[in-house]
């Protein structure tokens, strides 16, 4: 069934350019069904266009993004295998050290980390207080849009976004935006919620990736064949696409004891969601062609 068509919704087309109409989906958030692309199965918000300005002031703080202390020593371990890998894929071609760019690097937590690895990092942040703390710890990074920083054609190795996409919606724009600036076979690293997991399928609504106010601004939901779609579109062919994770609640949805048996399935699940891209996890190297 065609959505019906408010003019102040944010999206009113697909924004990986479908030409077809939008439709409503059965899952249904406080801002309304969530929105379906027959073509190429992309989800999105049927949220207005104030609604998702207001839930993306939730990031513009001095601490951003930053990792509570808990999360510090997992954060560092999961980005640099991140980085990593990125390195196999591109570090042989060219001497140290590389030039990575972090979009959406709010407070500079991946920046740090980049650094010690070896990497020269800038970073582009749209939140101006996160931007300032990154900026204040010494990073180079510039606050605005990709574009508007107007890097010149060729001028990265890697370019990190994470957890970024699903609040763009225009993410066309940003993938060739970072084809231009990356260098010839540079790499492009995205992670991003996996709409077609598991975990949605089960969590429906109930799930936080779905969430526009408690995420900040997602907005636009992403499978592994809409996001090898945009990529394809914009340049890149997928090195790899991984996802990880499975869920069925949060602890607060149901009892104690419940939630555990829950949780064990979940890990039981883990590899076979991996194995046949179900996780709600998703990551994707994509190289510039």
């Amino acid at each position: 069934m065609s959505a019906t068509i408010s003019q102040d919704r944010l999206f009113h087309r697909c924004p990986l350019g479908c030409s077809n109409d939008l439709q409503t989906s059965a899952i249904t958030l406080t801002e309304g069904p969530l929105l379906r692309c027959a073509m190429c199965s992309q989800l999105l918000s049927s949220c207005t266009r104030g609604q998702y300005e207001l839930a993306l002031r939730k990031w513009d703080t001095s601490n951003g993004t930053t990792p509570a202390v808990q999360s510090v020593a997992r954060f560092q371990q999961v980005t640099e295998r991140r980085l990593r890998y990125a390195l196999r894929l591109r570090g042989r071609l060219f001497p140290p050290p590389l030039r990575l760019l972090d979009v959406g690097c709010s407070s500079g937590a991946l920046l740090a980390v980049a650094a010690k690895l070896g990497f020269s990092p800038s970073g582009v942040e749209i939140a101006s207080k996160a931007a300032e703390t990154a900026q204040r710890a010494g990073f180079d990074v510039f606050c605005g849009l990709l574009h508007e920083a107007r890097f010149a054609d060729e001028s990265f190795d890697v370019i990190t976004a994470f957890e970024l996409i699903e609040h763009l919606n225009a993410p066309r724009l940003l993938l060739n935006e970072c084809h231009r600036i990356l260098k010839p076979e540079g790499v492009l690293i995205i992670n991003t919620p996996n709409a077609a997991s598991w975990t949605a399928s089960v969590m429906r609504e109930c799930w936080d990736g779905f969430s526009l106010s408690s995420m900040g601004g997602h907005v636009s939901f992403f499978s592994p064949r809409s996001l090898a779609n945009l990529a394809g579109q914009c340049g890149f062919r997928v090195e790899r696409l991984e996802t990880r994770r499975v869920r069925f609640a949060e602890s607060h949805q149901v009892s104690p004891i419940m939630y555990r048996i829950l949780k064990v399935m979940g890990e039981v699940l883990n590899i076979p969601a991996s194995l046949l891209n179900k996780g709600h996890d998703m990551l994707a190297f994509l190289r510039k062609m």
